[in-house]
């Protein structure tokens, strides 16, 4: 089988020299027609980003409703909340002026002096005394405390002569704070003597509340206080029962413990919840902690652990701590049932206030409009999914019909005869057109591959190659597309061996063809470079070598896909090959130039003398820093022989790092290279004894002397923006 093949498919191997990856740069102008051109092709886009800018307009809009919530939710419960507790104080302060009033009446103090000095009906009178102001401020017992906290007189008679009541810590603060001078009321609390419940039981464990103020003598001094009894299910409770609000609001007051000191607007539920007994008159006040229980009850959620063992809620933690805050992120209450709230806390009465009301009932609106935008989004999406498939069903029509004409071997007026190759972005077929009958080389994009970017990047290999007319250069003899809408272009028809392939096959090569070689190369770059054209990605693999006619050893430069013009706004990212690239196509890439092209030049040649690449490395990032700061070896050193100074010293200066030191122009570097004297005596009957050879395929194909030890991502070409 002849080892020289016109057009060599890409390797796709990772450690070969041909694999293609490409890092795109485009200039901004380019980009947007690219975005514009596949926007007008690709119609089911369109769908898709109106879901997504609806989308981000209704999360955005969502935001700022769901913020503008969350703002209005806060100002509305800590209104509520204050509203609430400036109530209370009022009504407090008002049982503690009405304490006061009637501790410090004339009647009562002078009764109290002789309560205290030993006057047997001096109890009953006392109590005659304040039965009055009793009844028009809605009290329903007192009690008289000497200094000793021994109740002296009272109401019930259980509680005369009493001084073990002061066990309690809450009630001997209380005591304390009202013998010290101060009107205090207490918060609510069960009672230690048996008294009447709401429903008419006569037990102990009623709650209470009690207002006392302290009674002073004519030398104003405290001698005793009296205390007077309140049912906070009556007055307290109602103030707090004002902050109920929607279906689920409440607010209500507990203590340290958690324990709640006013009703529930949920007793029932809490009975049918398991939270309350299940008995006549069971509510919530004093019996209920505010703990908890780490999920939703009403839903089902069981706690595992005792009520007393349950945290307590986000809301009493943060108030026992002393907090005024509010909180519309939510948290659980009692019940397990997200809320949001707003807490206070009152150090002068030792309990809490909380107003609260379920999540889902304060967010309600939210939801619905929430659901009104996922409802809107699921038909929008579902309309992007119908317009997508029916999208595929027409590409697929026209992918079957491209791929009818492909197997139909015609293109155009192009016969196609047999596949060559391919690459990363197109395929190679032999063909012969067909009035011309002359053999063509025609590329084309794969079906599968038609998009904007690789038709612009085809038609501008395409516009660029045509432009050049060099005989070193590939020529382009026509381009169109099919009405299957295959794109293709039709070039000169290359039966030859790449210098990749060359130097893998063959090993390295005499001094006198390397030189001549590297003459036609710099005659095609020449024309390239005056008309302003880089090629950026000179290597071996684009380089053919074949047998033009009676002229043997004619190299054809391929691929001008890379090409920069340097005036105009071309690529100017990082472009071409990483063991061919010099410095500056690393470290400044927009200012590549004709002496750009020249360093790969130098470095092809280095390949063909030696069979190794000018700097092996195991990854890209050393094999980059050897070119921005290593000097190569000459190639004579490499080679083991010794080959003409002269050109060691010209790839050596087209490997300079420097520009400047480089040669200008590939003429100048052609006419240094005319210059050299090769003993190996290689000239045209060597090439034509050669070209004989290896076409009848007699004789064995030489081994290289060496390989380069590069990975594939080192050996392909790169564009990066």
């Amino acid at each position: 089988m002849p080892p020289l093949k016109p057009f060599r498919p890409a390797r796709t191997d990772a450690s070969s020299y041909k694999a293609h990856m490409t890092w795109a740069s485009h200039s901004v102008s380019r980009t947007l027609h690219s975005a514009g051109s596949f926007l007008k092709q690709q119609i089911w886009v369109w769908p898709i980003i109106a879901v997504v800018l609806l989308t981000t307009l209704g999360l955005f809009v969502r935001g700022a409703i769901e913020r503008t919530m969350k703002a209005s939710l806060t100002s509305e419960l800590t209104t509520l909340r204050d509203v609430e507790v400036a109530m209370l104080r009022t009504w407090l302060h008002s049982q503690e002026r009405n304490a006061a009033s009637l501790a410090n009446s004339s009647a009562v103090r002078e009764l109290t002096t002789q309560l205290l000095t030993g006057k047997a009906d001096a109890a009953e009178a006392l109590g005659e005394a304040i039965r009055p102001g009793m009844n028009s401020h809605g009290y329903d017992g007192y009690f008289l405390l000497d200094e000793q906290k021994v109740i002296r007189a009272a109401s019930s008679v259980q509680a005369v002569g009493r001084d073990d009541l002061a066990a309690d810590s809450a009630i001997d603060e209380f005591f304390t704070r009202a013998l010290d001078g101060q009107s205090v009321v207490s918060r609510p609390m069960p009672s230690v003597l048996p008294l009447k419940d709401h429903i008419g039981r006569v037990q102990t464990g009623t709650p209470v509340m009690f207002v006392a103020a302290p009674i002073v003598d004519e030398n104003l001094q405290v001698v005793a206080a009296l205390g007077l009894r309140l049912r906070p299910d009556k007055e307290f409770s109602s103030i707090l029962q004002l902050g109920r609000s929607g279906e689920s609001g409440e607010t209500y007051a507990f203590d340290k413990e958690g324990r709640m000191l006013s009703s529930s607007r949920f007793d029932d539920e809490l009975i049918l919840l398991g939270l309350l007994p299940d008995e006549p008159g069971s509510r919530s006040i004093l019996r209920l902690l505010v703990r908890d229980p780490g999920g939703s009850i009403p839903s089902g959620f069981r706690p595992t652990k005792r009520r007393l063992e349950l945290p307590p809620t986000r809301m009493v933690a943060s108030a026992t701590a002393g907090e005024t805050a509010a909180d519309v992120e939510g948290y659980r209450d009692y019940r397990g049932v997200p809320v949001v709230g707003a807490w206070t806390w009152l150090p002068e009465y030792d309990f809490g206030v909380a107003t609260e009301i379920n999540a889902a009932e304060a967010y309600r609106p939210l939801i619905i409009l929430r659901r009104t935008f996922w409802g809107l989004f699921t038909l929008l999406g579902l309309s992007s999914l119908a317009i997508f498939l029916f999208t595929l069903k027409v590409a697929r029509l026209r992918r079957e019909a491209q791929e009818a004409a492909i197997e139909a071997q015609q293109l155009g007026q192009y016969r196609l005869e047999q596949r060559l190759g391919a690459g990363a972005m197109g395929v190679v077929y032999k063909a012969k057109h067909a009035m011309l009958r002359r053999p063509t080389a025609v590329k084309m994009i794969e079906p599968n591959k038609v998009t904007p970017d690789a038709l612009a990047a085809f038609e501008r290999e395409v516009q660029i190659t045509s432009q050049l007319c060099h005989p070193n250069t590939v020529a382009i003899f026509d381009y169109g597309h099919t009405p299957e809408g295959l794109f293709y272009y039709a070039m000169e028809y290359l039966d030859g061996i790449s210098l990749q392939d060359l130097v893998e096959q063959y090993g390295t090569q005499p001094v006198g063809r390397v030189v001549d070689l590297l003459q036609q190369m710099c005659g095609s770059l020449y024309e390239a470079h005056t008309m302003g054209l880089v090629h950026r990605d000179i290597k071996p693999a684009n380089l053919m070598l074949n047998r033009r006619g009676a002229d043997p050893d004619v190299v054809k430069v391929l691929d001008f896909g890379l090409v920069k013009d340097i005036g105009g706004d071309g690529q100017t990212g990082i472009a071409g090959t990483p063991l061919y690239m010099p410095p500056e196509a690393i470290q400044a890439p927009a200012t590549v130039d004709a002496r750009s092209d020249l360093y790969a030049v130098g470095a092809v040649g280095y390949f063909l003398l030696t069979g190794r690449v000018v700097f092996e490395a195991s990854n890209l990032q050393e094999l980059t820093q050897m070119h921005l700061t290593e000097t190569p070896l000459p190639p004579s050193e490499v080679r083991g022989e010794k080959l003409p100074e002269e050109l060691d010293d010209a790839l050596l200066a087209c490997l300079d790092k420097n520009r400047a030191k480089r040669p200008q122009t590939a003429r100048e570097l052609a006419l240094r290279l005319e210059k050299i004297v090769a003993n190996d005596g290689w000239g045209v009957e060597k090439a034509d004894l050669w070209w004989n050879q290896h076409e009848r395929g007699t004789a064995p194909k030489a081994k290289p002397t060496s390989k380069p030890t590069v990975r594939g991502d080192q050996a392909a070409t790169i564009m990066l923006d």
